[in-house]
């Protein structure tokens, strides 16, 4: 395996559930070591969450095991003298500390920017928050149900008839985890030139709508506002979900030469030729009735048929799959994408957990061990606790949670 590129980096981890664990695991992937600081007895709160109860409560929820693998744990309540001293010299150590608390919660526990900076200049502190740190929405709670409703992201998604529609994944929570690991990642690079850590303000609002891209800047270029497309794409035509002898199939043929050949290929040329789509806007402008004549060629074979025809005339065509479809796709399997440790507190069990789509030199990111039982690694630093001198010490705790370097 190539050296991951944030090898020796220390990451202190308070999140909970996804937008902030999601932001570490890419951390995690990329090298760093992620020590989550967990509250005692019951920990982040995503350890109770998923589909299975048993999983649940045993503190091992699927919804923490799929975001927190390769991490260490430790509990520490902020609020106890003994811990929040231990914090502190884990801050020392720490090249980064990620929350995502609402904003000022850690502050009014001790820990404000102005404490981390004067216990470690060179820190990245990453805050993650529904609408940031400043501002008339700061204080206010945020999910990733209220991030989609107010972005605006479930006003365009569905059809007129059926929208507003949630996306079908915290896609919002995602966006903000990805967008702190790159502010992150950019944070400890200019650290390098200027020997100086910073603060990191991420709003999950305004990262989502940044992710919206021409949803919401075409409207403030044009002044056209979105519109629900439904299984449409706006930008061209044909671009969408067509029908096929036994299902759905998607088809983006963006481009003129994309839309001769798909015309060809269904055995309608006529269609090239008819003024109603000559070119790109005026088949978007007639969206309706070519998707209609494309629909009636498309059912003379089904969705596996042309998934092998048109993309290897240049079309990009491929079928709508259900999740348990995708995640068989020999695709993902050729490049490993998925990961199987061995599960937390059950060796007989197998847990398989996700990448990053990433190939570093030609290998995958992969995590380097399995998501940790509810203060695994307290132990590294009981001693430490017990005995207050020791944390005297500058980078005692830290070193107490060093990892060995693999051969």
């Amino acid at each position: 395996m190539p050296t991951q590129p944030l090898r020796g980096i220390r990451v202190l981890d308070l999140t909970n559930v996804l937008a902030g664990p999601y932001c570490s695991y890419q951390l995690m992937l990329y090298g760093a070591e992620v020590v989550k600081i967990e509250v005692p007895d019951s920990g982040d709160l995503a350890r109770r969450l998923g589909p299975d109860a048993e999983l649940n409560r045993a503190g091992m929820g699927a919804s923490f095991l799929a975001q927190n693998a390769g991490k260490k744990s430790i509990e520490l309540n902020l609020k106890d003298d003994r811990d929040a001293t231990v914090f502190e010299e884990l801050v020392r150590g720490a090249d980064v500390v990620v929350e995502n608390f609402r904003a000022g919660v850690l502050g009014r526990l001790g820990f404000g920017w102005d404490r981390l900076r004067e216990l470690n200049p060179m820190l990245v502190y990453c805050a993650i928050t529904g609408f940031g740190q400043t501002g008339p929405m700061s204080q206010a709670p945020a999910y990733d149900q209220i991030i989609q409703g107010l972005s605006g992201m479930m006003s365009i998604t569905g059809t007129p008839q059926t929208a507003p529609l949630r996306v079908g994944f915290p896609v919002c929570d995602t966006i903000g985890g990805l967008m702190a690991a790159l502010a992150i990642t950019a944070a400890l690079a200019g650290r390098e030139r200027t020997g100086e850590g910073c603060l990191i303000d991420v709003s999950m609002l305004e990262a989502s709508m940044s992710a919206m891209g021409w949803a919401a800047t075409h409207y403030l270029i044009s002044g056209v506002a979105p519109a629900p497309m439904g299984r449409q794409n706006a930008t061209a035509a044909p671009s969408g979900t067509f029908d096929t002898a036994d299902g759905q199939l998607n088809i983006a043929a963006n481009r003129q030469s994309q839309f001769e050949t798909l015309c060809r290929v269904v055995e309608r040329s006529d269609l090239i030729d008819d003024p109603r789509f000559a070119d790109a806007e005026a088949r978007k402008c007639h969206r309706e009735a070519l998707d209609l004549e494309l629909n009636k060629a498309l059912r003379a074979r089904t969705a596996a048929q042309w998934e092998q025809i048109l993309p290897a005339l240049g079309v990009p065509a491929a079928r709508i799959l259900s999740v348990t479809q995708a995640v068989e796709l020999p695709q993902l399997e050729h490049r490993g994408f998925f990961t199987d440790l061995g599960f937390p507190g059950d060796a007989g069990r197998t847990l398989r957990v996700t990448g990053n789509g990433v190939l570093l030199d030609g290998e995958p990111l992969r995590p380097t061990g399995p998501p940790p039982r509810l203060g695994e690694h307290n132990q590294q630093i009981e001693a430490l606790i017990a005995d207050r001198l020791a944390l005297r010490t500058p980078l005692s705790v830290a070193a107490a949670l060093a990892e060995e370097e693999p051969s």
